[in-house]
């Protein structure tokens, strides 16, 4: 995810730093590749900063596939498959999956994490497409789809054959979901994290979000109005390499969006805000309206941008 949100009060622009600050109402560090901030009435107590970093640290430890030790490497290294076991919090990210497959007719995937290594997005970072002979021998192979190259068994997963699943369109959101549980389990009502564009908010006072250019940091197409819900952005312009080549991927095809530019999705908890975000990429608002309550800023190629009709919040001119 891109961070192209921006806190427009003083007390809630975005910090990031690479160890957690000694004392303050502003909890900053660097997780899963993106800087973190969570504001706060009173600072955080040592005891909880550890436990916050402890889940983050373990969450990337099963999910990243840039790491070769955690459960997504492994299923990526296994031959012939198998039979995975995967931890209690995977049940409601996959189905959220699930979920998002469907209804976007397999434009978001899992499953998509082949076509970002081969466009040079890997565990190297390498940012070099591999030469169009190893693309075909891949085609040869069929490309894999999470509704039919991997069976779901409670918390395992099982596979056929090597898989490289990428949880990037809805994982730093479903993070953001742990750590408000987290501080609402130790009585934290009043609070905002922002993991680089992915915001879970909580209290009754409102805070302002500028919706930032996904070209020019220094300007914003409109501002969000957030209370009580999550918001989350997407965008082309930060993780792009090579010729028009970016991290947004239609599963379907394997290759970068070109339509959307960027996207803001609003929903009660940061997974399916984050979700959402990606799939309006790819799917029309009314098909995902269906089966998800959410509002939503889009901004296309062209320039032209559109709000829903219960965004809270309004884009300039």
């Amino acid at each position: 995810m891109h961070h192209i949100t921006r806190h427009l009060d003083q007390a809630s622009r975005l910090t990031a730093s690479c160890e957690p600050e000694a004392e303050g109402s502003q909890f900053t560090f660097d997780a899963i590749g993106t800087g973190w901030r969570i504001d706060t009435d009173e600072p955080l107590s040592g005891i909880l900063r550890r436990r916050v970093l402890d889940r983050v640290q373990q969450f990337d430890a099963t999910y990243s596939r840039f790491r070769p030790d955690s459960s997504v490497s492994a299923i990526a290294a296994a031959p012939a498959g198998g039979r995975f076991e995967f931890p209690e919090d995977s049940l409601a990210l996959f189905d959220l999956y699930d979920r998002l497959v469907t209804a976007t007719g397999g434009a978001v995937d899992p499953l998509v994490g082949r076509d970002l290594e081969l466009l040079g997005y890997d565990a190297s970072y390498s940012l070099t497409p591999v030469p169009e002979t190893v693309r075909a021998e891949e085609r040869a192979w069929g490309r894999a789809v999470w509704a039919a190259d991997v069976v779901r068994d409670g918390r395992a997963l099982l596979t056929r054959r090597p898989l490289v699943i990428d949880v990037g369109a809805v994982g730093k959101g479903y993070l953001v979901d742990i750590v408000a549980a987290i501080l609402r389990e130790a009585g934290i009502v009043r609070f905002v994290i922002d993991a680089s564009g992915d915001l879970r908010h909580a209290g009754a006072r409102a805070i302002q979000v500028g919706l930032e250019h996904p070209f020019d940091p220094q300007l914003v197409i409109g501002v969000a109005t957030l209370r009580g819900r999550a918001l989350c952005a997407s965008g082309v312009g930060a993780r792009a390499w090579g010729d028009g080549l970016h991290h947004l991927l239609d599963a379907r095809t394997g290759r970068p969006a070109r339509k959307v530019v960027a996207t803001w999705a609003v929903a009660d908890d940061a997974a399916l805000a984050d979700g959402l975000a990606t799939a309006l990429f790819f799917t029309e608002a009314r098909r995902l309206a269906q089966t998800f309550d959410f509002a939503y800023v889009r901004m296309y190629a062209s320039g032209h941008a559109e709000i829903s009709r219960n965004f809270d919040g309004e884009l300039f001119a």
